[in-house]
């Protein structure tokens, strides 16, 4: 029984010897490539310093003449006047926009308003404060709920005004503190006659419901005291008695625990009631986290390099089909 021993392909040998020289040749393309791009650089080094000290030097007078920092201060409307607030803010963005900085600097207290920016205010979306405490809100977000529609609702410009909380957000050019813009913002925003006879009116109402709360929570312990006594001294056979007493005794307990959360929720209102539009917090001077914002000393060389290098490119390419055109 004889065996074939197995020939070489000559064809595969092919195959592989073109597939080396492909690969070689691939890798002697770019050695060339990177051999022109030094040699260019190299041929040019007049041109390649002046660029890139010409942009460090006018990034470097951007990014000192151009600095961005943000600042918002977190506030709640009270009274209804949540629609007064956001016009306030809109008449002042316009103002910025126009550069009206006799309107920022007499009228909304500004000392120095061309170093504000931008303005604007936007709700924070917070739907468990939206809830709370409103039953209409949390229907309305169930039937939203069924129809697949929860997030519209949400972000819907009429829904998210009233929300408890919203952020008044200005871009400034320079470091700034709270007697810069925030106090006279605040200042301009409580400035509405209207606005402030609600909230006198609405603190010393709610004032005297705190007081009204807290002479029924001690007239309830009265009774309750004067109940403990009863059934001390009181005969122990009198079960009708004992039991109607109990009854209406579970209803005024149940009366207090609600007084007294109201008195709570009360007491934390009154702490936002000193001002139709009360501040929060404030949060100043968080510098801008664009690509741009203290950079353009940096990008600007690579721009004006790469500029460059587009012009010598396009420039070549116009010689070589000029050139292939006039030998037609």
């Amino acid at each position: 029984m004889s065996t074939k021993v197995p020939q070489d392909n000559p064809d595969q040998e092919i195959d592989i010897f073109q597939l080396s020289k492909s690969i070689g040749g691939f890798f002697d393309r770019i050695n060339a490539m990177i051999f022109r791009s030094i040699h260019f650089f190299v041929r040019n080094w007049i041109i390649v310093l002046v660029l890139i000290f010409l942009g460090f030097g006018l990034g470097w007078f951007l990014d000192s003449h151009n600095k961005k920092f943000e600042n918002q201060v977190i506030v709640t409307p009270n009274f209804g006047s949540v629609d007064y607030l956001y016009s306030k803010i809109n008449l002042i963005e316009s103002k910025i926009i126009a550069g009206d900085t006799v309107f920022l600097k007499n009228e909304v207290g500004i000392q120095n308003p061309k170093s504000i920016k931008k303005i604007e205010i936007k709700p924070i979306a917070d739907v468990y404060k939206f809830i709370e405490d409103k039953e209409q809100n949390f229907e309305l977000i169930k039937l939203m709920a069924e129809v697949g529609e929860v997030k519209k609702v949400l972000e819907d410009n009429v829904t998210s005004k009233n929300y408890t909380f919203h952020s008044i957000s200005f871009v400034t050019d320079k470091i700034t503190d709270e007697k810069d813009i925030v106090e006279p913002l605040l200042k301009y925003l409580n400035s509405s006659e209207y606005f402030n006879a609600l909230q006198k009116i609405g603190y010393k109402n709610l004032e005297q419901q705190i007081i009204q709360n807290d002479t029924i929570i001690a007239q309830i312990d009265q009774v309750l005291n004067g109940f403990s006594s009863t059934v001390k001294n009181g005969s122990k056979n009198d079960k009708l008695v004992y039991y109607n007493e109990n009854t209406q005794l579970n209803d005024i307990i149940k009366t207090k625990q609600y007084l007294i959360i109201d008195q709570g929720k009360y007491r934390l209102k009154l702490v936002n009631y000193d001002k139709a539009i009360k501040d929060i917090n404030s949060t100043l001077n968080i510098n801008s986290n664009k690509i741009t914002n203290g950079n353009f000393k940096f990008l600007l060389p690579l721009i004006f390099l790469f500029i460059f290098v587009l012009i010598y490119i396009f420039k070549k390419f116009y010689r070589s089909q000029l050139l292939k055109a006039q030998v037609k």
